[in-house]
């Protein structure tokens, strides 16, 4: 297995036709895990929805926003793929991500790469355009301004944008650097969010189309 960087082109049909929202969030890492040189699955991290979670102390922090893999792939496929992409990320740098409680999911990947489970967040609304391609609330807040008449949804309307309605989610966080800055981050975490025992039931699977999305080699990018 190899995991590494990809064109950001390379995750769009990963995403519209393979991962179960079938939007686009915004990206600003993407990475590909390559099983006998044919690419077998993405993971991709960009700006948490919410502004203000941009941040946790003075450590950045981003989102993982997209984990999606082939099926039939060799067992902790999917562990060793998150834990290779931490190696790829610049460091010192804070990490959150959410498991759909709609979609049945609790969190057994993060639970299985040592991420700290802090309970459910609030469902947050999004808004996706024409082309499936998710609105990132800051950009709703921006070109909000353009329509000082218009409420959000009548802007929205205007704009071709669809309401997707959000469900809460479980929260986890990690952390990439040195002992000291964990420790550091670890602080401000606590300050925040109470670290509580991983949420366990069944997960439920949707199926993912198995010929939607040709495996390819890219290991030459």
């Amino acid at each position: 297995m190899d995991v590494t960087n990809i064109p950001k082109k390379e995750i769009n049909p990963w995403l519209l036709k393979k991962h179960y929202a079938h939007t686009i969030p915004a990206v600003i890492y993407q990475f590909g895990i390559f099983i006998d040189k044919m690419l077998e699955g993405v993971c991709c991290y960009g700006s948490p929805a919410c502004p203000s979670n941009n941040s946790m102390g003075d450590f950045k922090q981003i989102e993982l926003v997209r984990l999606v893999v082939n099926e039939e792939l060799p067992k902790n496929t999917l562990s060793h793929f998150v834990a290779s992409t931490f190696k790829l990320l610049p460091s010192p740098l804070s990490l959150v991500s959410y498991a759909d409680s709609k979609m049945g999911h609790h969190g057994y990947i993060y639970q299985a790469t040592n991420w700290y489970y802090t309970g459910k967040g609030e469902a947050v609304n999004n808004w996706i355009d024409k082309d499936n391609k998710a609105i990132h609330n800051r950009t709703m807040s921006e070109t909000s301004k353009k329509y000082p008449e218009l409420t959000t949804t009548e802007m929205a309307h205007s704009l071709g944008y669809q309401k997707v309605i959000g469900s809460s989610k479980y929260r986890y966080f990690n952390f990439i650097g040195n002992k000291r800055d964990k420790r550091l981050w670890l602080q401000e975490l606590k300050k925040k969010y109470n670290i509580l025992p991983y949420p366990k039931g069944e997960n439920k699977r949707y199926k993912i189309p198995k010929d939607t999305v040709k495996t390819t080699n890219l290991l030459k990018y």
